[in-house]
């Protein structure tokens, strides 16, 4: 006597899961792009912040040595 075995990737419950899981894997990629790219917006103005903090201090270092 053979026996059959459904393989379950095929059932319907299985096709509904899997959905769900696709569903919520492009959101949280969908969050976690915008979330970096807000991140990279703010490395850049942290850079320019820096940037201007060093001009302003070598700026000040001159006015000292020139006193």
């Amino acid at each position: 006597m053979k026996r059959f075995f459904a393989n379950p990737m095929l059932t319907q419950e299985y096709d509904w899961w899997w959905e769900i899981i696709k569903q919520d894997f492009r959101k949280k990629s969908s969050e976690l792009g915008k979330r970096i790219e807000k991140l990279e917006e703010e490395k850049i103005q942290l850079g320019l912040d820096v940037d201007i903090q060093t001009l302003e201090a070598k700026k000040i270092r001159k006015g000292k040595n020139k006193a």
